[in-house]
């Protein structure tokens, strides 16, 4: 676990400094909305939010779905009561989708 997570820092440090390298270079282009931002980090942003949410709910998925199959073998009563736990889970990913389209479109 802590080998992921080291990996995934490693990553946004990594894109983190090409985008610092490439704002250097001269690549400061304002987006359409006029509010001075540069469109890189409203990319760079939404991909974050998309990413790490994606990631997380993975993880959330995977903890809860073992949880649950456990469960449901010793009483299988309980089916209706774990799986909505799994739903929930799976809609950590949605709610960051949501976010980096509102960075993307406000």
């Amino acid at each position: 676990m802590k080998r992921r997570v080291l990996m995934v820092i490693a990553m946004f440090l990594i894109l983190g400094v090409a985008a610092f390298a490439q704002e250097i270079a001269g690549a400061e282009n304002a987006d359409a909305s006029g509010n001075g931002a540069p469109a890189m980090w409203r990319y760079l942003a939404a991909a974050i939010a998309v990413g790490a949410s994606c990631v997380g709910g993975g993880i959330a998925v995977g903890r809860i779905g073992a949880a649950a199959m456990g469960a449901m073998s010793e009483n299988p009563e309980l089916s209706g009561k774990a799986l909505p736990y799994v739903g929930l889970a799976e809609g950590i990913c949605l709610w960051g989708f949501l976010v980096a389209l509102l960075i993307l479109i406000l």
